[in-house]
């Protein structure tokens, strides 16, 4: 078996090779030759577009940043839909809109390849340890066949529903980082103007109902001031985008969400956009004119 790679990014690099220490047989295509160098040494493939990438695989992956690049990757001109034949499975593990998945997942049924949306969660750090949460939507049977696969990047893979089911999971995670960045931002901000240390408070409430996993993670990145991109604010800002026009299509209000967009859009505006999204918390910093720090 012959697995296809297409976006060798920040999360896409450290997936592809847990994949290649598990043992599986890669071809990849990326514009950047230092990245294809890097990879030509480990032994891996190559092809020139993604239509050779399909035609060299028998499963395809692509993680990639937005709905318009996956379509432009599977449905342009050389791109993977001219390689792939019947039998052969596509696996998108970009954070997309649920309505493209639908849509790229349609044309491809009408060639007889299956396909499946495995958006990723844990940015940078949890790709490159292989400990991601993968969310899938597709077919039952199609997700038993490639389970294995996406375990050897990830820590937990959870099949959610049919196709844009991944996606509607990883948007809905989306957006509880969000708030709970933001909620966690405002706290700190308060603790630090009321003379209080931001770490004393972090020890004081990680053991109850406000712990979090983003509590646990991001707060000792905010007050040593760590603010290095595991998963940037732009990207954040384009899955939120996402979960609200989701959510306008089908009637279901998210205010909170819209006010942390909104948070992140002044962010960008400054500047921050490329920075980590703990970077929320400068937002919050300038309201109150102060610094969280240890």
């Amino acid at each position: 078996m012959k697995i296809g790679f297409v976006g060798l990014g920040i999360m896409g690099k450290p997936m592809c090779k847990n994949l290649i220490k598990a043992g599986y047989s890669l071809v990849i295509i990326d514009r950047k030759k230092e990245v294809t160098e890097e990879f030509v040494a480990l032994g891996v493939d190559t092809a020139s577009t993604p239509k050779g990438v399909a035609e060299k695989s028998d499963i395809v992956i692509t993680i990639l940043p937005n709905s318009p690049q996956v379509k432009e990757v599977v449905l342009g001109e050389n791109g993977l839909i001219e390689g792939l034949a019947e039998g052969k499975v596509y696996i998108d593990m970009s954070s997309i809109a649920p309505l493209a998945s639908k849509e790229i997942a349609s044309a491809l049924r009408e060639k007889g390849v299956e396909m499946l949306d495995a958006p990723v969660s844990g940015g940078e750090p949890k790709a490159i340890d292989g400990t991601l949460s993968v969310m899938v939507g597709g077919k039952k049977e199609v997700f038993d066949q490639n389970y294995e696969i996406m375990k050897a990047m990830a820590g937990s893979v959870v099949h959610v529903g049919e196709i844009g089911a991944g996606n509607t999971a990883k948007l809905a995670n989306q957006v509880i980082v969000a708030i709970n960045i933001a909620a966690m931002s405002e706290a700190l901000v308060l603790a630090s103007k009321a003379g209080v240390s931001p770490e004393l408070i972090f020890e004081a409430i990680r053991g109850g109902l406000a712990g979090s996993t983003v509590l646990e993670a991001k707060a000792p990145l905010v007050m040593d001031r760590q603010f290095q991109p595991g998963f940037r604010i732009d990207l954040h800002i384009k899955d939120l985008l996402n979960a609200l026009e989701t959510s306008h299509e089908i009637s279901a209000p998210l205010p909170l969400t819209a006010s942390v967009l909104e948070m992140m859009h002044a962010l960008k505006a400054d500047g921050h956009h490329i920075e980590d999204h703990s970077s929320l918390v400068k937002y919050y910093e300038k309201l109150a004119n102060i610094e969280v720090t240890r």
